[in-house]
């Protein structure tokens, strides 16, 4: 299968590879990257029609390639990504957070939303179903950490946000960028923590497989 992940964060490709690499190693993987999307929206505050028209074209080249699935890895983009799924159905095109918050609303009613990004915290709380209690929670900083190749200050400024989410019942992390800090999260806050690029891999495996 070829699977083809987009993304807006260059931070984001070493994690998915990862999953892919632990849960799906016979996938083949193509990578495109236009870490523009994500300056461009914070800039601009809110998604516009260009902004869906860029995610579109990217969606008819990933298609033009052969691709069985893409997979989009940028999570503040929900509506977008939801244009490209009409525009190539019944190809699977996956928002990067879909599958852990199927994941996380069959484990507790009470989840913690954990982010780097300002901008994912106003797209993705309305993907989870009213049943649960959201309690979203920025990691202030870790991003431009990242940014400046401190992995270390990220992880440290993710862990220590997440201190703030003892009393949920699960902790969601947003980003795939921030999938290296699960574990440290979870042994900081004994709480199960779910991972963005684990959950898409499993799902999306499964509904190539089941076609």
């Amino acid at each position: 299968m070829r699977i083809t992940l987009i993304h807006a964060l260059k931070h984001s490709i070493v994690p998915i590879e990862s999953s892919f690499a632990r849960l799906w190693p016979e996938a083949r993987l193509m990578n495109l990257l236009d870490d523009s999307l994500s300056a461009d929206l914070a800039r601009d505050g809110k998604l516009t029609e260009q902004m869906t028209e860029r995610f579109l074209a990217m969606g008819r080249y990933a298609a033009s390639t052969g691709a069985d699935g893409i997979l989009f890895t940028c999570s503040a983009f929900g509506p977008c990504i939801e244009a490209v799924a009409r525009a190539h159905a019944p190809m699977p095109v996956l928002k990067p957070n879909e599958a852990m918050i199927e994941q996380a609303v069959a484990k507790g009613k009470k989840i913690g939303l954990l982010s780097t990004f300002p901008p994912t915290l106003v797209s993705m709380p309305p993907e989870f179903p009213s049943s649960v209690m959201l309690v979203p929670k920025l990691a202030d900083g870790a991003l431009a950490a990242l940014d400046r190749g401190d992995r270390a200050g990220h992880d440290r400024l993710v862990v220590e946000a997440s201190r703030d989410l003892r009393d949920c019942d699960l902790i969601a992390l947003a980003q795939y960028s921030m999938a290296p800090a699960a574990d440290r999260v979870a042994e900081v806050t004994g709480k199960s923590v779910l991972t963005t690029p684990d959950s898409a891999v499993l799902k999306l495996k499964a509904m190539l497989r089941a076609a």
